[in-house]
């Protein structure tokens, strides 16, 4: 579908990546990895038509469609969700108006055998074939289903949209491009703003329903569940792997150790011929012998070895002063925002040294209470007590977008430098894989994750015992997760993750507070055992676990890690009062096979009732009238519109007794 040859793009001069051919073909689905800065997002630019590459081009075909989700996009405030979501039907609108039109021109006209006629005839049958294929009769239904699997409520789709968060408007944005069943999906870090349900949710539409897709994202289980072919960008040009992420870090390795052999046995042979040289270089004798091998040398094409993506995140939180035992203590702390109550009555203590987690939902309420802690929200209800000299390192959501675009690498992190860390800077930068010509770059020509490492050194300068992280995981790569991750692990002082990111919690926090309902509850342990008390908690109310076993299996990183955090006994028996798995799985095809034959029988009826407006307007001429043929076929038209509102109304009865279920 979309042929890339001979790729190069430059940045002042040098090389971002060169020599970049690929195909992408229908139903692929690409995971395009590399490390941050390596070119991912503007490669996604490239094919959106949205940046123009120094060198190659990009073939796409005409009627070829492209959908693009960039990590940061400007947003609509002036309608509703429901009308915002709409905007992706324009094309049905347009088509349907049309249809109208050519109806009213077919009523009013005579002319039943001219060209002209015919050509409208022609027209609306295409059109109204065109409508139907597109889902012109039930897309609010569809437009419901992905507004709902994307987490949004009923009772959502009739608020403005500037009443949501950064987060939420993304969704809008991102269900707006899934409606539109583009050719070619190009996502640049989907998952950032979604919760676990939704970005299962996603999951499934991605692997089941869209086309092809290219996606950028540093949340292993996504690619692995979506994806089944990986690129790589890697010292300035592209390997191409067809198997999951999983199966690619396995044959990157043994790519980069059988590179690592044959750049060792380069540099011997190349030293090897050097010596002979060098030895016989003055020897007439030899004089034949020694050309050849100066002539051998100079054909001789560098080996070049990954090893230049293997610099390493250095980061390390210094804690300052020790704080007092409890640094923060929440009495009956409430907050609402207008009429919206998004918490009440929270009572919790966090202890000196303790690694805490705040997950939920978004839109519950986690931001805010960072808010309230750090005083930048003073009218909440209750009292929040906060300990004895603390010193709060705050990381938000948005940091990364808060720098100067306007300022260098350098002039950013020189300008808030004091002491002798000023003359550290250029180390500190180093230690961030920020080296030689990248510390004078624009911040402004930096990707996601280099801005967030940039915002991360600026938080590092602050002498802290306290640090406070909302989703600093956005847009960083896997390797510069774990780093961070083993940082915050070794950060003597308190700590508040907000995360959604379950491999980033794991083995990071002792606590989890669940926001949720308005409430929020405190839950002893790791976020694995958050999760396998949620299901047990889930299993003994009795309630239908909407996961199915492809979906835990995206909960937990392992078979091994999904035995330990659900137990032996509840992954090889159900508890009473509750459906197995395997019966889950069953009821969710039953129900999935219902909802298909709803829709099939919709369209079925739309196609009929179009057929048979076609013919009624033929039978209306002269000669339709005296063709007793029209009235044979209009007759079973009628016949087989009457069998499919009959199945429709059987198919909906029973998808209606199976959602009571």
């Amino acid at each position: 579908m979309i042929s890339v040859d001979n790729l190069k793009v430059e940045f002042n001069a040098t090389p971002l990546f060169e020599d970049v051919g690929f195909v992408i073909n229908r139903k692929d689905r690409i995971a395009l990895v590399g490390k941050n800065g390596a070119g991912k997002s503007t490669l996604l630019k490239i094919l959106a038509g949205l940046q123009t590459p120094t060198e190659g081009h990009v073939s796409v075909p005409h009627d070829c469609t492209i959908g693009y989700l960039p990590q940061v996009m400007v947003l609509s405030d002036e309608h509703t969700v429901m009308q915002e979501a709409e905007k992706a039907f324009d094309d049905i609108k347009q088509i349907k108006a049309r249809l109208e039109e050519i109806n009213l021109r077919l009523a009013e006209r005579t002319d039943y055998e001219s060209e002209a006629y015919l050509q409208l005839i022609e027209e609306f049958t295409h059109l109204n074939e065109r409508f139907n294929m597109m889902g012109g009769t039930n897309y609010h239904a569809e437009i419901e289903r992905t507004l709902q699997g994307l987490g949004f409520e009923h009772s959502d789709f009739n608020r403005p949209t500037r009443e949501f968060s950064g987060g939420w408007r993304m969704r809008i944005e991102l269900a707006k491009l899934l409606l539109r069943h583009p050719d070619v999906l190009l996502l640049d870090e989907p998952t950032n703003h979604l919760d676990i349900e939704s970005i299962e949710w996603l999951e499934n539409f991605l692997a089941t329903k869209a086309n092809a897709v290219m996606l950028v994202s540093h949340d292993r289980a996504f690619l692995n569940n979506v994806t089944t072919r990986t690129i790589e960008i890697s010292c300035r040009h592209i390997y191409d792997y067809k198997v999951k992420y999983d199966e690619f870090v396995t044959l990157r390795q043994e790519r980069r150790e059988q590179q690592l052999r044959a750049y060792q046995n380069q540099q011997k042979m190349i030293q090897d011929t050097t010596d002979f040289i060098e030895r016989f270089r003055y020897k007439a004798t030899k004089a034949v012998q020694v050309q050849s091998r100066i002539k051998m040398l100079e054909k001789v094409v560098p080996i070049e070895v990954d090893e230049v993506d293997n610099s390493t995140l250095r980061l390390k939180f210094t804690c300052s002063d020790r704080s007092g035992s409890y640094p923060v203590i929440c009495d009956e702390v409430g907050k609402a925002f207008g009429q919206h109550q998004v918490f009440d009555h929270v009572n919790f203590t966090i202890n000196r040294g303790d690694k805490v987690a705040f997950v939920g939902r978004n839109g519950e309420g986690k931001t805010t209470l960072v808010r309230c802690i750090m005083q930048q929200i003073n009218d909440y209800t209750g009292k929040l007590t906060l300990g004895h000299n603390i010193k709060i390192g705050y990381f938000a959501q948005n940091q990364a977008q808060l720098l100067d675009e306007n300022l260098t690498v350098f002039e950013t992190i020189d300008n808030v430098a004091t002491g002798d860390m000023r003359l550290k800077v250029r180390d500190l930068l180093g230690a961030f894989m920020f080296g030689g010509e990248d510390i004078d770059k624009k911040v402004k020509v930096l990707s996601g994750g280099e801005r967030t490492r940039l915002a991360m050194i600026r938080l590092l300068l602050q002498p802290v015992n306290f640090l406070i992280l909302d989703e600093p995981t956005n847009h960083l790569d896997m390797r510069s997760k774990d780093v961070l991750k083993e940082a915050i692990r070794q950060f003597e002082g308190t700590v508040i993750v907000v995360s959604h990111d379950r491999d980033f919690l794991d083995g990071l926090v002792q606590k989890v507070y669940e926001f949720g309902g308005g409430k929020v509850k405190e839950h002893l342990g790791g976020i694995y055992d958050f999760l396998r008390d949620k299901h047990e908690q889930l299993m003994r109310q009795g309630t239908e676990v909407n996961v199915s076993e492809r979906g835990i299996d995206a909960l937990f990183a392992n078979k091994a890690q999904k035995k330990d955090v659900m137990g032996e006994e509840s992954l090889k028996q159900p508890k009473a009062g509750a459906l197995s798995y395997a019966e889950q799985k069953e009821f969710n095809k039953k129900l999935k096979k219902a909802e298909r034959m709803v829709e099939n029988c919709e369209v079925t009826i739309s196609e009929t009732e179009s057929a048979i407006s076609i013919l009624e307007a033929q039978m209306a001429t002269p000669e339709g009238a005296a063709d007793m043929s029209l009235y044979e076929r209009h007759q079973k038209l009628k016949q087989a519109l009457d069998k499919a509102m009959e199945e429709w109304e059987v198919a909906s009865e029973e998808l209606e007794n199976l959602k009571q279920q």
